[in-house]
Protein backbone atom coordinates (compact mmCIF):
# COMPACT_ATOMS: atom_id res chain seq x y z
CA UNK A 1 0.00 0.00 0.00
CA UNK A 2 1.01 3.71 -0.20
CA UNK A 3 0.91 4.66 3.53
CA UNK A 4 1.86 7.56 4.58
CA UNK A 5 3.16 8.11 8.30
CA UNK A 6 3.17 10.44 11.14
CA UNK A 7 6.38 10.97 12.27
CA UNK A 8 7.57 12.51 15.28
CA UNK A 9 11.30 12.10 15.61
CA UNK A 10 10.74 9.67 18.23
CA UNK A 11 11.64 5.91 18.39
CA UNK A 12 8.07 5.02 18.09
CA UNK A 13 7.30 6.51 14.89
CA UNK A 14 10.77 6.13 13.25
CA UNK A 15 10.54 2.08 14.24
CA UNK A 16 6.72 1.82 12.62
CA UNK A 17 8.23 3.59 9.54
CA UNK A 18 11.06 1.27 9.28
CA UNK A 19 8.75 -1.89 9.63
CA UNK A 20 6.42 -0.48 7.30
CA UNK A 21 9.26 -0.39 4.83
CA UNK A 22 10.31 -3.36 5.39
CA UNK A 23 6.86 -5.06 4.69
CA UNK A 24 6.84 -3.68 0.95
CA UNK A 25 5.17 -0.40 1.05
CA UNK A 26 5.21 2.47 -0.51
CA UNK A 27 6.40 4.53 2.55
CA UNK A 28 6.20 8.66 3.37
CA UNK A 29 6.76 10.09 6.19
CA UNK A 30 5.08 13.73 7.28
CA UNK A 31 6.22 15.72 10.50
CA UNK A 32 3.42 17.65 12.12
CA UNK A 33 3.63 20.99 13.28
CA UNK A 34 1.74 21.72 15.88
CA UNK A 35 2.49 24.53 17.84
CA UNK A 36 4.45 27.59 17.01
CA UNK A 37 7.91 26.83 16.40
CA UNK A 38 9.58 30.18 17.59
CA UNK A 39 8.50 28.87 21.06
CA UNK A 40 11.48 28.56 23.04
CA UNK A 41 9.88 25.81 25.22
CA UNK A 42 8.98 23.60 21.98
CA UNK A 43 11.62 20.76 20.90
CA UNK A 44 10.11 20.77 17.73
CA UNK A 45 13.50 21.60 16.36
CA UNK A 46 15.25 18.91 17.59
CA UNK A 47 12.61 16.45 16.68
CA UNK A 48 12.36 17.73 13.05
CA UNK A 49 16.15 16.97 12.38
CA UNK A 50 15.85 13.79 14.57
CA UNK A 51 12.76 12.51 11.71
CA UNK A 52 14.59 14.09 9.10
CA UNK A 53 18.02 12.24 10.13
CA UNK A 54 15.65 8.67 10.33
CA UNK A 55 13.70 9.18 6.89
CA UNK A 56 17.14 9.80 5.01
CA UNK A 57 18.43 6.32 6.72
CA UNK A 58 15.46 4.06 5.75
CA UNK A 59 14.85 5.66 2.36
CA UNK A 60 12.06 7.48 2.75
CA UNK A 61 10.55 10.85 1.77
CA UNK A 62 9.68 13.20 4.57
CA UNK A 63 8.11 16.66 4.59
CA UNK A 64 6.75 18.95 6.72
CA UNK A 65 3.23 20.05 6.98
CA UNK A 66 2.19 22.29 9.80
CA UNK A 67 -1.41 22.08 11.40
CA UNK A 68 -0.79 24.95 14.42
CA UNK A 69 -4.15 26.19 13.26
CA UNK A 70 -6.57 23.06 13.43
CA UNK A 71 -4.56 22.71 17.00
CA UNK A 72 -5.13 26.04 17.86
CA UNK A 73 -9.10 25.79 16.85
CA UNK A 74 -9.72 22.01 17.88
CA UNK A 75 -7.50 21.91 20.82
CA UNK A 76 -5.91 24.74 22.84
CA UNK A 77 -8.96 26.78 22.72
CA UNK A 78 -11.07 23.74 24.49
CA UNK A 79 -8.05 23.30 26.88
CA UNK A 80 -8.46 26.68 27.94
CA UNK A 81 -12.51 26.85 28.14
CA UNK A 82 -12.49 23.87 30.04
CA UNK A 83 -9.63 24.49 32.56
CA UNK A 84 -11.59 28.23 33.07
CA UNK A 85 -14.44 26.09 33.84
CA UNK A 86 -12.49 24.65 36.61
CA UNK A 87 -12.24 21.16 34.73
CA UNK A 88 -9.24 18.98 33.91
CA UNK A 89 -9.03 18.40 30.48
CA UNK A 90 -6.82 15.51 28.26
CA UNK A 91 -5.47 17.72 25.10
CA UNK A 92 -3.66 14.58 23.74
CA UNK A 93 -7.43 12.68 23.01
CA UNK A 94 -8.20 15.95 21.00
CA UNK A 95 -5.48 16.24 19.73
CA UNK A 96 -5.74 12.36 18.17
CA UNK A 97 -9.70 13.22 17.12
CA UNK A 98 -8.75 17.07 15.94
CA UNK A 99 -5.64 16.43 14.38
CA UNK A 100 -3.79 12.73 13.86
CA UNK A 101 -6.88 11.45 12.68
CA UNK A 102 -8.58 13.97 10.69
CA UNK A 103 -6.32 17.09 9.46
CA UNK A 104 -3.65 14.79 9.36
CA UNK A 105 -5.59 12.13 7.29
CA UNK A 106 -7.38 14.53 5.18
CA UNK A 107 -3.58 15.64 4.28
CA UNK A 108 -2.27 12.39 3.52
CA UNK A 109 -5.47 11.28 1.45
CA UNK A 110 -4.67 14.51 -0.81
CA UNK A 111 -1.27 12.87 -1.21
CA UNK A 112 -2.93 9.64 -2.79
CA UNK A 113 -2.18 7.66 0.24
CA UNK A 114 -4.29 4.55 0.38
CA UNK A 115 -4.24 4.96 4.67
CA UNK A 116 -2.19 6.50 7.41
CA UNK A 117 0.29 5.21 9.97
CA UNK A 118 1.41 6.20 13.07
CA UNK A 119 3.67 5.34 16.18
CA UNK A 120 1.27 4.51 18.58
CA UNK A 121 0.59 1.61 20.69
CA UNK A 122 -2.99 0.32 19.46
CA UNK A 123 -4.14 -2.36 16.90
CA UNK A 124 -6.85 -2.76 14.76
CA UNK A 125 -8.82 -6.23 13.96
CA UNK A 126 -11.55 -7.03 11.88
CA UNK A 127 -14.86 -8.48 13.60
CA UNK A 128 -17.67 -9.15 12.13
CA UNK A 129 -16.97 -7.56 9.22
CA UNK A 130 -16.23 -4.42 10.73
CA UNK A 131 -13.12 -2.89 11.62
CA UNK A 132 -12.45 -2.82 15.31
CA UNK A 133 -10.09 -0.52 17.80
CA UNK A 134 -8.16 -3.11 20.04
CA UNK A 135 -5.75 -2.81 22.24
CA UNK A 136 -2.13 -3.46 22.09
CA UNK A 137 0.01 -6.77 22.76
CA UNK A 138 1.84 -4.00 25.70
CA UNK A 139 -0.69 -3.36 28.01
CA UNK A 140 1.41 -1.07 29.67
CA UNK A 141 1.82 0.76 27.16
CA UNK A 142 -1.89 0.49 24.93
CA UNK A 143 -2.70 4.15 23.68
CA UNK A 144 -6.31 3.22 22.63
CA UNK A 145 -7.65 5.17 25.84
CA UNK A 146 -6.06 8.73 24.03
CA UNK A 147 -7.69 7.59 20.48
CA UNK A 148 -11.20 6.29 21.92
CA UNK A 149 -12.41 10.04 20.09
CA UNK A 150 -11.60 9.83 16.53
CA UNK A 151 -14.61 9.07 13.89
CA UNK A 152 -14.90 5.23 13.62
CA UNK A 153 -15.09 5.51 9.96
CA UNK A 154 -10.89 6.68 9.93
CA UNK A 155 -10.42 2.92 11.53
CA UNK A 156 -10.24 1.34 7.75
CA UNK A 157 -7.66 3.74 7.18
CA UNK A 158 -5.42 3.52 10.03
CA UNK A 159 -2.41 1.29 10.25
CA UNK A 160 -1.07 0.72 13.83
CA UNK A 161 2.54 -0.80 13.13
CA UNK A 162 3.33 -1.22 16.91
CA UNK A 163 0.29 -2.92 17.92
CA UNK A 164 1.74 -6.27 18.58
CA UNK A 165 5.33 -5.37 19.91
CA UNK A 166 6.46 -4.43 23.17
CA UNK A 167 8.10 -1.13 23.88
CA UNK A 168 11.69 -2.76 24.33
CA UNK A 169 11.45 -5.14 21.40
CA UNK A 170 10.94 -1.44 19.89
CA UNK A 171 13.77 -0.20 20.50
CA UNK A 172 15.93 -2.88 20.45
CA UNK A 173 15.17 -2.91 16.79
CA UNK A 174 15.90 0.90 16.61
CA UNK A 175 19.29 -0.18 17.97
CA UNK A 176 20.17 -3.13 16.09
CA UNK A 177 19.15 -0.85 12.71
CA UNK A 178 21.36 2.27 13.71
CA UNK A 179 18.27 4.54 14.47
CA UNK A 180 20.16 7.28 16.53
CA UNK A 181 17.16 7.58 18.05
CA UNK A 182 16.63 4.46 20.13
CA UNK A 183 17.27 5.59 23.36
CA UNK A 184 15.66 8.69 22.90
CA UNK A 185 13.40 9.52 26.09
CA UNK A 186 9.73 9.15 25.68
CA UNK A 187 8.05 12.38 25.28
CA UNK A 188 5.57 13.17 28.35
CA UNK A 189 3.24 15.90 29.22
CA UNK A 190 1.91 18.19 26.69
CA UNK A 191 4.33 19.47 23.52
CA UNK A 192 2.89 22.82 24.33
CA UNK A 193 4.11 23.26 27.86
CA UNK A 194 7.38 20.87 27.81
CA UNK A 195 9.23 21.69 30.38
CA UNK A 196 8.13 24.84 31.74
CA UNK A 197 6.33 25.43 34.86
CA UNK A 198 2.69 24.61 34.42
CA UNK A 199 1.32 27.54 36.19
CA UNK A 200 3.48 29.81 34.56
CA UNK A 201 2.33 28.98 31.29
CA UNK A 202 -1.37 28.63 32.16
CA UNK A 203 -1.51 31.91 33.74
CA UNK A 204 -0.80 33.01 30.22
CA UNK A 205 -3.51 32.34 28.62
CA UNK A 206 -5.88 32.46 31.57
CA UNK A 207 -6.64 34.93 34.69
CA UNK A 208 -6.20 33.40 38.08
CA UNK A 209 -7.94 34.57 41.24
CA UNK A 210 -6.44 33.57 44.97
CA UNK A 211 -8.46 32.12 47.26
CA UNK A 212 -8.90 29.64 49.96
CA UNK A 213 -8.18 26.40 51.10
CA UNK A 214 -11.03 24.70 53.46
CA UNK A 215 -11.19 21.25 54.74
CA UNK A 216 -14.43 19.38 53.89
CA UNK A 217 -15.41 20.75 57.81
CA UNK A 218 -14.77 24.14 56.72
CA UNK A 219 -11.96 24.73 58.15
CA UNK A 220 -9.73 27.66 56.51
CA UNK A 221 -6.35 26.29 56.43
CA UNK A 222 -4.71 28.18 53.71
CA UNK A 223 -4.58 30.13 50.36
CA UNK A 224 -4.15 28.67 47.13
CA UNK A 225 -3.24 30.40 44.01
CA UNK A 226 -5.98 29.98 41.71
CA UNK A 227 -8.33 27.03 41.24
CA UNK A 228 -7.22 26.43 37.94
CA UNK A 229 -3.90 24.95 38.60
CA UNK A 230 -5.75 21.94 41.15
CA UNK A 231 -7.39 18.44 39.65
CA UNK A 232 -9.31 15.91 41.84
CA UNK A 233 -6.59 13.70 43.72
CA UNK A 234 -3.77 15.81 43.62
CA UNK A 235 -1.28 15.23 46.47
CA UNK A 236 1.60 17.51 45.56
CA UNK A 237 1.85 21.51 45.18
CA UNK A 238 -0.78 22.06 47.56
CA UNK A 239 1.36 23.92 50.07
CA UNK A 240 -0.48 22.18 53.11
CA UNK A 241 2.00 21.23 56.15
CA UNK A 242 1.87 21.69 59.74
CA UNK A 243 -1.48 22.79 60.48
CA UNK A 244 -2.55 23.31 64.24
CA UNK A 245 -4.84 20.32 65.13
CA UNK A 246 -4.48 18.22 62.31
CA UNK A 247 -1.74 15.47 62.18
CA UNK A 248 0.77 15.27 60.30
CA UNK A 249 -0.74 13.30 57.12
CA UNK A 250 -1.22 14.49 53.39
CA UNK A 251 -3.56 16.60 51.85
CA UNK A 252 -6.04 15.73 49.04
CA UNK A 253 -7.65 17.91 46.43
CA UNK A 254 -11.81 16.13 46.53
CA UNK A 255 -13.54 19.30 45.28
CA UNK A 256 -13.47 22.82 43.78
CA UNK A 257 -16.73 25.43 44.68
CA UNK A 258 -16.54 27.75 41.89
CA UNK A 259 -18.61 30.11 43.16
CA UNK A 260 -17.12 30.74 46.01
CA UNK A 261 -13.34 30.21 44.64
CA UNK A 262 -12.79 27.29 47.30
CA UNK A 263 -10.43 24.48 47.26
CA UNK A 264 -11.19 21.79 49.14
CA UNK A 265 -9.08 19.30 50.88
CA UNK A 266 -9.05 16.16 53.01
CA UNK A 267 -6.38 14.16 54.67
CA UNK A 268 -5.95 10.13 54.04
CA UNK A 269 -5.19 8.32 50.91
CA UNK A 270 -8.28 6.63 50.98
CA UNK A 271 -10.59 8.95 52.11
CA UNK A 272 -14.17 7.98 50.99
CA UNK A 273 -14.83 11.25 49.67
CA UNK A 274 -12.32 10.60 47.10
CA UNK A 275 -14.07 7.70 45.77
CA UNK A 276 -17.31 7.88 43.05
CA UNK A 277 -19.93 5.50 42.94
CA UNK A 278 -20.58 6.14 39.00
CA UNK A 279 -20.28 9.11 36.56
CA UNK A 280 -22.27 10.36 33.59
CA UNK A 281 -21.38 11.85 30.20
CA UNK A 282 -23.59 13.44 27.92
CA UNK A 283 -22.10 12.46 24.46
CA UNK A 284 -20.21 9.05 23.84
CA UNK A 285 -18.18 8.25 20.82
CA UNK A 286 -18.80 4.92 19.72
CA UNK A 287 -15.80 2.71 17.87
CA UNK A 288 -17.51 -0.05 18.27
CA UNK A 289 -21.64 -1.64 17.92
CA UNK A 290 -23.21 -0.29 21.35
CA UNK A 291 -24.11 -4.30 23.23
CA UNK A 292 -27.00 -3.24 24.30
CA UNK A 293 -29.26 0.19 26.08
CA UNK A 294 -28.31 -1.82 29.68
CA UNK A 295 -24.79 -4.11 29.31
CA UNK A 296 -21.74 -4.40 31.36
CA UNK A 297 -17.87 -3.99 30.58
CA UNK A 298 -14.88 -2.48 31.72
CA UNK A 299 -13.47 0.83 31.97
CA UNK A 300 -10.86 3.52 32.28
CA UNK A 301 -11.58 6.82 34.06
CA UNK A 302 -7.26 7.68 33.30
CA UNK A 303 -4.60 5.86 31.59
CA UNK A 304 -2.75 3.21 32.62
CA UNK A 305 -5.15 2.81 35.59
CA UNK A 306 -6.71 -0.63 36.13
CA UNK A 307 -10.04 -1.82 34.16
CA UNK A 308 -13.15 -1.17 36.42
CA UNK A 309 -15.63 -3.43 35.85
CA UNK A 310 -19.02 -1.21 35.64
CA UNK A 311 -22.77 -1.69 34.33
CA UNK A 312 -23.43 0.91 31.75
CA UNK A 313 -26.88 2.60 30.73
CA UNK A 314 -27.65 4.59 27.48
CA UNK A 315 -29.02 7.78 27.66
CA UNK A 316 -31.50 9.41 25.40
CA UNK A 317 -28.96 12.30 24.82
CA UNK A 318 -26.62 10.29 23.79
CA UNK A 319 -24.39 10.00 26.53
CA UNK A 320 -24.08 7.14 29.16
CA UNK A 321 -24.43 6.50 32.48
CA UNK A 322 -21.64 4.26 34.42
CA UNK A 323 -22.00 2.68 37.68
CA UNK A 324 -19.31 0.84 39.04
CA UNK A 325 -18.68 -2.49 41.28
CA UNK A 326 -16.12 -0.62 43.21
CA UNK A 327 -15.80 2.69 44.22
CA UNK A 328 -13.16 4.19 41.57
CA UNK A 329 -10.40 6.80 43.00
CA UNK A 330 -10.37 10.71 41.90
CA UNK A 331 -12.83 10.45 38.99
CA UNK A 332 -12.29 13.97 37.49
CA UNK A 333 -14.82 15.77 35.30
CA UNK A 334 -12.99 17.08 31.92
CA UNK A 335 -11.02 13.88 31.93
CA UNK A 336 -12.90 10.56 29.46
CA UNK A 337 -14.43 7.35 30.52
CA UNK A 338 -13.15 4.66 28.29
CA UNK A 339 -15.28 1.60 27.68
CA UNK A 340 -13.98 -2.18 26.58
CA UNK A 341 -15.11 -5.65 25.95
CA UNK A 342 -12.34 -7.60 26.69
CA UNK A 343 -9.63 -5.93 24.20
CA UNK A 344 -12.02 -4.08 22.03
CA UNK A 345 -12.48 -0.74 22.68
CA UNK A 346 -15.88 0.44 22.73
CA UNK A 347 -15.46 4.09 22.84
CA UNK A 348 -15.32 6.74 25.34
CA UNK A 349 -17.21 10.63 26.66
CA UNK A 350 -15.96 13.36 28.67
CA UNK A 351 -16.86 12.99 32.25
CA UNK A 352 -19.15 15.49 33.22
CA UNK A 353 -20.70 13.97 36.43
CA UNK A 354 -19.91 12.49 39.04
CA UNK A 355 -21.66 9.96 41.18
CA UNK A 356 -20.55 9.87 44.76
Amino acid sequence: MNIVIGMSGGVDSSVAALLLKQQGHDVSGVFMVNWDEDDEFCTARQDYQDAIAVAEQIGIPLEKANFSKEYWDGVFENFLAEYSKGRTPNPDILCNKEVKFKAFLDYACDLGCDAVATGHYASTDIVSGRTHLTRAIDQNKDQTYFLHAIDRSVLDQVVFPLGQLPKPEVRRIASEHGLHVHSKSDSTGICFIGERNFREFLSKYLPSKPGEIRTLEGHLIGQHPGLIYYTLGQRKGLGIGGVKGYPEAPWFVVGKALESNTLVVTQGTDHESLYSCGLQTDQFNWLADCPNSVFRCSAKTRYREPDQDCEVTLLPTGGVTVNFDKPVRAVTPGQSIVLYQDQICLGGGVIERVTK
